[in-house]
């Protein structure tokens, strides 16, 4: 299985890269044929835009990099991990709630998809069905019981 956060990350790489290697060396250029350099904005402008891509293509990198190292055989397959969607009752709003346990790129807290570093998913990484999970969250701390979940083997169908 690829995670569709390795899919994100690739595109959002070949963007940076296609505008460094593509766009912005023309822009560049033509400010340069502007003249003087020390008070050209559109040169100091682009330039500025070209450190910002190269910030951002390392970053980028650097991500998809630990994201490849994910090595989905470690994921546990009798309690909630990463790719699991978990069924719980949230004990203070008194509710069924379903969460998607995913990566910080992938996370959509509208759609239930919430990642694995915020404070519920923590909370729920390790748990079986009938387990109690209290997340820190800022708001305070949240009670939720394991109603049922699905691993991301189990998805698999394996």
């Amino acid at each position: 299985m690829r995670l569709s956060a390795i899919d994100k990350l690739e595109g959002e790489i070949r963007q940076v890269e296609w505008e460094l290697r593509d766009k912005l060396p023309g822009e560049i250029r033509k400010a340069r044929e502007l003249g003087d350099l020390s008070e050209n904005a559109e040169y100091s402008s682009a330039k500025e835009r070209q450190r910002l891509l190269n910030a951002r293509l390392a970053n980028l990198t650097e991500r998809l990099a630990r994201l490849k190292l994910i090595d989905l055989s470690k994921i546990p397959r009798d309690s909630a991990g990463l790719g699991s969607t978990v069924l719980v009752y949230d004990v203070d709003e008194d509710r069924e709630v379903a969460y998607e346990l995913v990566t910080s790129e992938e996370s959509d807290v509208a759609a239930g998809r919430i990642s694995t570093t915020a404070p519920i998913g923590r909370a729920l990484i390790g748990k079986r069905e009938g387990d109690l999970a209290v997340a820190q969250t800022p708001k305070g701390p949240r009670e939720f019981e394991i109603v049922s979940f699905e691993t991301i083997h189990d998805k698999q169908g394996g």
